[in-house]
């Protein structure tokens, strides 16, 4: 692996875009104020001055700055993927009753889940403001879209995390929902509005999406194999939690009577015991199922670099190129 990959690649990616990342952060921060509701800046300034990497922003900054863009709406795009994920996480914590992301105290927990929820609310609505500014009405489509997906997701998450009848093309549903489709429409709207040729459009799409999946599928096996100080998860949260990932539906799709029965009580009906978690990792390693999801994230990064193949030689898309290495290198 290239040795500049141990700089991080988001770091250099968040270097060469310095100035467009600082205007978009001053423009979230004017966005997000209020004249009526001082609670809503209160909540918002919580999470989003809470020190995330600011990833989704940075794609849809970076596939304009490839593409050629000269003007000033992909620092609105920007702003509006960032309120996007914003206003998803703090329905999120509700939905999952979280109490800390990020290594801080949650926004429901401080306040409340009311206040979270119409918050995002808010941030839902400032976002769309922001898109129609951009006079597109195919980038408005875009992220609406998005939207839609990221919601649709959320919901099949509620229904299949503890179904063991969830297959493989099911978790991908739920992982293109609430993490691949921002990913993929940051990278789109870019290329849209620097009216890129269709077929590098399309190309943007593919990477985004590939890239959602690669750190989608890589965070639910760190879940199970990851380094609790660098991942700020306990090993086996998603366990604890019956959230059906996976390593976990693979595990399922080859079980015995028997293994079925253990992963119905654990994950179905949510009746754990000491020494279930133990169980739940040796049968992974009978299966090699952590193993085989490896080389599953994997393969999504590797088709993510692939798509970036007919786009402009770059810096850019160099660094594009080691973020997709980045995203699975946390699993060696």
């Amino acid at each position: 692996m290239d040795q500049s990959l141990a700089q991080k690649p988001h770091d250099r990616l968040a270097e060469t875009l310095s100035a467009e990342m600082a205007a978009v952060n001053s423009l979230i921060r004017t966005r997000m104020a209020s004249e009526h509701a001082p609670r809503i800046p209160e909540v918002t300034a919580h999470l989003v001055e809470a020190g995330g990497k600011r990833l989704r922003p940075m794609l849809t900054l970076a596939a304009a700055k490839l593409c050629g863009y000269q003007g000033d709406d992909d620092v609105k795009l920007a702003a509006t993927v960032e309120f996007i994920h914003t206003a998803t996480l703090l329905h999120d914590d509700v939905v999952d009753e979280s109490g800390q992301r990020r290594g801080r105290p949650t926004a429901n927990l401080l306040w409340d889940n009311k206040s979270s929820v119409l918050v995002g609310d808010y941030l839902f609505a400032r976002s769309f403001q922001l898109m129609v500014e951009c006079g597109s009405l195919r980038v408005l489509d875009i992220l609406a879209n998005a939207s839609a997906t990221i919601a649709e997701g959320e919901v099949l998450q509620m229904t299949a995390a503890t179904d063991l009848k969830t297959d493989e093309s099911i978790y991908l549903q739920v992982v293109r929902g609430k993490t691949a489709a921002l990913f993929s429409a940051a990278m789109e709207v870019g290329g849209v509005i620097a009216a890129a040729p269709e077929a590098q459009v399309q190309a943007l799409f593919a990477y985004g999406d590939a890239l959602g999946i690669a750190f989608q599928i890589a965070d639910d096996l760190l879940d199970y194999q990851g380094d609790a100080a660098a991942t700020g998860k306990n090993v086996g949260d998603d366990f604890r939690e019956r959230k059906l990932t996976l390593p976990v539906i693979k595990a399922v799709a080859q079980a015995s009577e028997e293994e079925h029965a253990f992963w119905q009580r654990t994950i179905g009906k949510g009746r754990q015991e000491d020494g279930d978690l133990e169980h739940a990792l040796q049968l992974m390693a009978k299966y090699k199922t952590l193993d085989a999801t490896r080389d599953d994230a994997n393969g999504w990064a590797a088709k993510a670099k692939e798509a970036l193949s007919v786009l402009p030689d770059h810096p850019v898309r160099a660094m594009l190129e080691d973020l997709a290495d980045y995203v699975v290198a946390r699993l060696t």
